[in-house]
């Protein structure tokens, strides 16, 4: 079903955990077919023996429970929002408290080096949650002159997506959570007699929440069997990575050190209206001025005949001119689809492209605009209710 660096059953390896974080809900959904992945120094289940194409349906009709390796740090101090202003490209000083905000973190040479989405908890109180990468210790290296705490808040994440997941979570908040919480705020909700941080965020294109531990202070077995009791109703079922991989990809969501790298800046992945160029200074803004482009190098890639395969070129002709960061079978596009990166900036959208497939196959590949469709989010906003 999909063909990534989150959906690979294949290249796998016995790997000691002692190095890396295991989740504590792990117990709840670990089984005999369970295959990991590390992301963010942090274990996460790619394939959970589950009929990955059920679970994609269950996510667009109904709900999946997911327990995801993002990793929230922490920023707080008198210089937080200054600090922030620095090292982001996006306007930090706007950001209102209960609010989330995307936001990239640039080279100095205005190459890619993180994406995440800054939430304020409070005037002095940030959390950035991050992918992969190593964003506290860059973080630190930049904090000098200005008076903050970078910190770990030891916090995990489970994600509710799909159009049940608002039922859920009233039901899970005992009617608190309401309708009034709109795209990308946030607040702090007790669930299960406990208070946890909710966020009306995902990684699938649909209407989703983010529920965040508080270290130690959260039971997580407790939290867990809440949230699974409330969902039970409502059709909600627990899914790995897999079923998730596939709803970005449609949804043009992209993934740090997948999709894009150091060696790309914000407009070669078509990320451009992140970057609040205008701020007086940020990491990388002298660099980015420079490098300011109309022409990206990151789009998707359409194939009816096969899933493309990562990593593999992309030519046009006997001409290598990109390589695939994601593939997946897009179930409710009926093709397979993913992204392509180019080696060079340029109008690709509308090209007929040759790719390899999965199956070791060449095939036609049509470049298109990301996302694959609902490109206005009205999904995520709750606009759009036509599920199919």
């Amino acid at each position: 079903m999909t063909n990534s660096i989150h959906s690979d059953r294949l290249n796998t390896v016995r790997v000691g955990a002692r190095r890396f974080e295991t989740s504590p809900f792990q117990q709840k959904w670990l089984n005999t077919e369970t295959i990991m992945g590390v992301y963010a120094g942090r274990y996460y289940s790619v394939f959970n023996g589950e009929d990955v194409e059920d679970g994609y349906w269950t996510l667009r009709r109904k709900a999946v429970l997911y327990d995801v390796p993002e990793r929230p740090v922490e920023i707080s101090g008198p210089d937080a929002e200054r600090f922030l202003d620095y090292v982001f490209s996006r306007r930090i000083s706007t950001l209102k408290q209960g609010r989330g905000r995307y936001a990239i973190a640039c080279s100095h040479d205005g190459g890619l080096f993180m994406d995440g989405v800054l939430f304020r908890l409070a005037d002095q109180r940030y959390w950035y949650v991050q992918p992969d990468g190593a964003l506290e210790t860059w973080l630190l290296a930049h904090s000098k002159g200005f008076n903050v705490t970078v910190s770990d808040p030891h916090s995990r994440v489970l994600q509710i997506q799909g159009p049940s997941s608002f039922a859920i979570m009233q039901a899970a908040t005992d009617g608190k959570l309401t309708d009034k919480m709109g795209y990308f705020h946030s607040d702090f909700f007790t669930i299960a007699g406990q208070q946890v941080y909710v966020s009306r965020t995902g990684w699938t294109g649909e209407r989703g929440y983010e529920v965040y531990t508080q270290g130690t202070a959260t039971d997580c077995d407790k939290l867990w069997n809440h949230l699974m009791a409330v969902g039970e109703p409502h059709g909600m079922k627990f899914g790995s990575i897999s079923s998730m991989e596939i709803r970005r990809i449609e949804a043009g969501i992209l993934d740090n050190g997948t999709d894009f790298d150091l060696t790309m800046t914000p407009f070669d992945a078509g990320l451009g209206a992140f970057i609040d160029i205008d701020k007086a200074d940020f990491i990388g803004r002298e660099a980015l001025l420079s490098r300011q482009s109309g022409t990206k190098r990151l789009f998707g890639l359409k194939c009816l005949t096969g899933i493309p395969s990562y990593k593999e070129p992309v030519t046009e002709g006997d001409k290598v001119v990109g390589h695939v960061t994601a593939g997946a079978w897009s179930p409710y596009l009926k093709s397979g689809i993913g992204y392509v990166c180019f080696r060079a900036p340029g109008p690709w959208a509308g090209r007929k492209l040759t790719v390899q497939t999965a199956g070791g196959m060449r095939a036609e590949c049509e470049i298109l605009e990301l996302p694959f469709y609902d490109s206005e989010k009205l999904i995520p906003r709750g606009l759009d209710t036509m599920i199919p």
